[in-house]
């Protein structure tokens, strides 16, 4: 690949330093992922030019402007302090016509809506837990379809933000009361969906409109206490301590048939193809006991940083993480590209 002009676009609060020296392992827990990408990326010889953001676009325009980047690599999850305001910088990109990495608005759009993106996957054929939404400021009602046990989540937030053992419920009494957490404390709507007892399961996917899947992977959990429920809570997604303490470890899904693994292929396919997704992006799902990989999200612009499960779910493909994120960066051209040709 060409030796290209990148522009990195961060959260303000993790523009990350040249180099990790004398910087503690929490400190650079919280900016991994942007040193990954940036030092990969100039490493690989690319002139990269981080540039935090937090709520205007201005910034971005100028360096746009000045800097006059062949791509953007785009590796905001919020702007204005909302996950759901990330498709605007998307779009904002789109009318600059400047090549950027990562999902398009649309796809960013009907995967961050958790609703929305259930209703349309079970349109076409692939199983959902049963779910409601609950809005803040009204009176909980179960639906009878709604059968214990069940999961309540922020409707909008990510990486599990909000999401405790507390949140598997088994009565009305404790629906009503982390729904009512939810709406107070996280500050969003809450949904509520039938919760699955199995493996938590994650897919990669890599593509515009030829997709590659990436080996199935796997969140597991080795030394929780009895009991303990083994969901992706946000200490697990988070907190490298306890991840450490309760041996929370990902790698390829074990003793996966030929069928079940080709069948959660198409699946993950068809659902970014349904949700617009493109560039790269992740597709949870609990593999119940019976064999039936319910979806749970679908995670456009995942983590991706080198230590995580889709750098290393391709590296387990034969993609080292250079060649990943250059392939990223290939992506966003040729979306472009294909995009101009069209006009």
């Amino acid at each position: 690949m060409k030796k290209l002009r990148v522009l990195a676009l961060l959260d303000k609060d993790l523009v990350p330093p040249d180099s990790l020296k004398g910087y503690s392992e929490e400190e650079i827990f919280r900016w991994k992922t942007e040193y990954d990408v940036v030092s990969t990326l100039r490493a690989s010889g690319h002139e990269v030019h981080p540039l935090g953001i937090a709520d205007e676009l201005r910034p971005i325009r100028e360096a746009i402007e000045n800097f006059k980047p062949h791509v953007v690599f785009n590796l905001l999850e919020e702007f204005q302090g909302e996950v759901t305001y990330d498709q605007n910088v998307a779009s904002y990109l789109e009318l600059t016509r400047v090549p950027y990495t990562g999902c398009n608005p649309r796809g960013l759009i009907l995967a961050r809506g958790k609703d929305l993106s259930k209703q349309l996957v079970m349109h076409h054929r692939i199983p959902v837990p049963n779910f409601a939404v609950f809005p803040r400021g009204r009176k909980v009602r179960r639906q009878q379809r709604l059968a214990f046990p069940l999961i309540v989540k922020s409707l909008t937030e990510d990486a599990s933000f909000g999401i405790a053992q507390a949140s598997v419920v088994h009565n009305d009494e404790k629906l009503a009361e982390r729904i009512g957490y939810i709406h107070e404390r996280i500050g969003t709507a809450a949904i509520v969906e039938q919760f699955i007892d199995g493996r938590e399961i994650y897919v990669g996917v890599l593509g515009n409109e030829r997709l590659r899947v990436l080996p199935v992977w796997e969140l597991r959990f080795t030394e929780m206490p009895e009991g303990a429920l083994h969901i992706a809570t946000q200490r697990v997604k988070l907190d490298p301590k306890y991840q450490e303490r309760r041996g929370i470890v990902t790698g390829p899904a074990k003793d996966l048939s030929p069928e079940l693994a080709a069948r959660i292929a198409r699946y993950a396919k068809r659902i970014c193809r349904t949700l617009s997704l493109d560039g790269y992006c992740r597709i949870d799902f609990r593999l119940a006991e019976d064999g039936t990989p319910y979806f749970i999200e679908a995670n456009p612009n995942p983590e991706i940083a080198k230590s995580e499960e889709f750098a290393q779910a391709a590296k387990h493909d034969g993609i080292s993480y250079r060649a990943l994120l250059n392939r990223i960066l290939a992506l966003g051209i040729s979306r472009a590209q294909a995009k101009a040709a069209k006009e």
